[in-house]
């Protein structure tokens, strides 16, 4: 896989192994990043991916931060 060029995934199938999506304004967010433990790699799909991994899921980039994927913009220099 190239820099730059994040793995598509697809979507999540809810009968495997899936770390939560925390969608930007979603008043359940921060709730959700408190509830968890803070795990050094999300799953994707039964896959493990390390923390700062970041994906595609459909047409969303999505990043792993400590066990939660976060939307990832496209545009976000430290994140091409």
């Amino acid at each position: 896989m190239k820099p730059g060029k994040p793995q598509e995934l697809g979507a999540q199938n809810p009968e495997l192994k899936n770390s939560p999506i925390a969608w930007e304004g979603d008043e359940e967010t921060e709730t959700l990043r408190e509830s968890l433990p803070t795990e050094p790699v999300c799953f994707f799909n039964n896959r493990e991916y390390a923390h700062g991994t970041i994906v595609m899921s459909d047409s969303v980039r999505l990043r792993c931060e400590h066990g939660l994927w976060v939307p990832a913009a496209a545009s976000d220099p430290n994140n091409p």
